[in-house]
């Protein structure tokens, strides 16, 4: 029987959370496998991207019929403000039909908006995870993940990660040898290494709120190399180590040893793709040894000091 995945569109969309998806599924066609895609959009006809082109006759949410996959694109607009509410008809529709429903980027705020995240475990692009977390705090959201399975709800990170999600799709409907041929095909990983954490910027810190904290983080930005145990920080703060750790749990949800560790570990990032050593960006960021560099670096990322500036320092080989 064939296999009826529909893609929730609408104007503003990005371009390649649906394109990369479509064509993983006409390779899995090619291949033998009876997917049958539709564009679809609340009110149906033609969609504008957000790169410009456009999408033509996508059908009305209430004329598609049987769905037995739903996939919700994503675009920053989701993000920025709660989806409107034919898109969240549109989607609710869709998704009380279909067997499986599935988001690639922020079409997670989608999901979640109408609650059927809450209580499980989701992604979405690392940029915008943090605020899918704050905005629905019923959601357990990973932001690391490239994608999420949890029941029958599939979640992605951003934009070409919708190429994993979809190849993982094909794996649970027809095997890991189908998808892998997909892959191959397309010229991707079947499973790429690490996760979506060597992809985003470097740790966004936001403002102390207190008069102890806001020194002393600074001091650690300006200077990530220097000693910044907890007792010498708490001497510089004068305040208790006790103390000066409940202000960063409470401020920044985090323990002061975590936090300088990610701090050194986004210099040390910088330092690779700037040309240095791994041996000099564990040194100067604050690190130490390459060991230590190597196990922040498996900690947090999932790859190795290496492998991450081989793949972002430049693109020639």
């Amino acid at each position: 029987m064939t296999h009826r995945v529909a893609f929730l569109t609408f104007d503003g969309v990005t371009l390649l959370d649906v394109s990369g998806p479509l064509e993983v599924l006409s390779q899995a066609r090619r291949l033998g496998c009876s997917y049958e895609p539709v564009l679809v959009s609340p009110s149906g006809g033609v969609v504008t991207t957000s790169s410009g082109p456009a999408l033509a006759r996508t059908v009305a949410a209430d004329q598609v019929g049987r769905v037995d996959t739903l996939v919700v694109a994503g675009a920053d607009v989701l993000a920025e403000r709660p989806p409107d509410r034919a898109l969240l008809a549109a989607a609710a529709q869709l998704a009380e039909r279909a067997g499986r429903v599935a988001s690639v980027c922020s079409g997670a705020f989608v999901l979640a908006e109408l609650g059927l995240l809450d209580g499980r475990r989701a992604t979405t692009h690392w940029r915008h995870a943090g605020t899918l977390a704050r905005r629905y705090p019923r959601v357990r959201v990973e932001p690391d993940a490239l994608h999420i399975h949890d029941g029958r709800y599939v979640t992605s990170a951003g934009i070409s990660a919708g190429i994993d999600l979809a190849l993982a799709l094909v794996e649970d409907d027809h095997g890991a040898d189908v998808a892998r041929e997909a892959a191959r095909e397309l010229v991707v990983f079947m499973q790429r290494p690490g996760g979506q954490s060597q992809f985003s910027t470097a740790l966004k810190t936001p403002p102390a709120r207190s008069d102890v904290l806001g020194p002393i983080v600074a001091a650690v930005l300006a200077d990530p190399a220097a000693d910044h145990s907890l007792p010498a920080m708490a001497a510089s703060a004068a305040v208790s180590t006790r103390h000066l750790a409940r202000l960063f749990q409470a401020e920044l949800n985090t323990t002061p040893a975590r936090w300088v560790e990610r701090v050194r570990l986004d210099r040390a990032q910088q330092l690779l793709l700037d040309g240095h050593s791994v041996t000099a960006a564990a040194r100067r960021s604050g690190l130490g040894s390459d060991e230590t560099l190597r196990r922040a670096f498996a900690r947090h990322l999932g790859t190795t000091p290496t492998e991450y500036r081989r793949r972002f320092a430049t693109t020639t080989g």
